[in-house]
């Protein structure tokens, strides 16, 4: 029988659900596989269900001639941690899970831009330390979303879903800077730069792939470039935002605030970065909803049964 490992312990269903099809191994650990168990499980298995932070470099794939594994069914729409040509030289296809993910991220890039823009993070602190003396009229003053305009900066299909959010359920104006012109189902300014559109807009949200393409995309110059009531939402991959620059700019106070959901060096975050007011920190819990979860996973198992039954793979990247 088919021998499948996945790297993270996935919901109940899912692994139920591979377990029909194959000689399931579900590794215990949460944290990302080491250097070892990744050979092991090239060595050891003819699928693996890889995810965030198993680092399958091109180093990974060149220690052997020759693998037994034939497939790494990602559980995630990003895959910057696998080297897909390296994979590819050795006979490896690759998937993602695409779809799955589109409505919890856009949803938690909401979570973020109200919480920044609002000041809820710190409102909350202010509350549970019991510092909270009473409502008065220029208590934690923020910034109202409606009639604002907002930046995508890359508009696939997760920036189109915050995009809409934004338009339809905020009266925001949307202006965006992508490779290419969109066709929307919603008015948008396509901007002509990056540095354009971070200095048109009130809050800039990142919603493109990580990888080295967009290794520090947010730099100090962009950074610079934001009105100095601004606020930046990352919901994509840690290391677009080069983060000494943004713990610069926040300790300065050059952009009114910023929400993240990673981090260029997860899980650790710096101690400049923890003790900044204008900033709101969430885990990494952009597809945290079990359902998306499972989705994720039915994708993944999905993915790894067509392989094997020589059937087109749904979501070959």
């Amino acid at each position: 029988m088919t021998k499948v490992l996945m790297t993270r312990p996935l919901p109940e269903a899912v692994q139920t659900k591979a377990a029909e099809f194959f000689d399931l191994t579900v590794r215990s650990l949460t944290s990302p596989l080491t250097v070892e168990e990744m050979r092991a499980a090239l060595s050891d298995f003819d699928g693996v269900v890889p995810t965030l932070g198993d680092m399958f470099s091109a180093e990974i794939f060149a220690a052997q001639l020759d693998w037994r594994c034939r497939i790494l069914a990602n559980f995630g729409v990003g895959y910057n941690h696998i080297d897909v040509e390296a994979a590819r030289s050795k006979g490896l296809a690759v998937t993602n899970t695409p779809g799955a993910v589109t409505d919890a991220t856009a949803d938690t890039a909401m979570t973020l831009m109200l919480m920044s823009s609002r000041r809820a993070g710190e409102g909350e602190r202010l509350l549970r330390a019991g510092r909270w003396e009473g409502w008065h009229p220029t208590q934690l003053l923020g910034m109202h979303l409606g009639g604002k305009t907002v930046g995508i900066v890359g508009m696939g299909r997760i920036g189109q879903a915050i995009a809409r959010r934004c338009h339809f359920g905020f009266g925001m104006n949307v202006a965006y800077h992508s490779r290419s012109a969109k066709t929307l189902d919603f008015p948008a300014e396509q901007m002509s730069s990056l540095l354009a559109l971070a200095g048109a807009v009130d809050v800039l949200v990142i919603a493109v792939p990580g990888g080295d393409a967009t290794h520090h995309l947010i730099n100090a110059g962009v950074l610079d470039a934001m009105k100095s009531h601004a606020h930046l939402i990352n919901i994509a991959r840690g290391n677009v935002v080069e983060e000494a620059a943004l713990i610069d700019a926040l300790t300065a106070q050059k952009i009114g605030g910023a929400g993240l959901d990673v981090y260029e060096f997860e899980p650790d975050v710096p101690m400049a970065l923890r003790m900044l007011e204008n900033v709101v920190l969430l885990p990494h819990i952009g597809t945290a909803a079990l359902e998306v979860r499972e989705d994720m996973g039915m994708m993944s198992v999905e993915n790894l049964r067509a392989f094997f039954a020589g059937e087109t793979l749904p979501n070959a990247v």
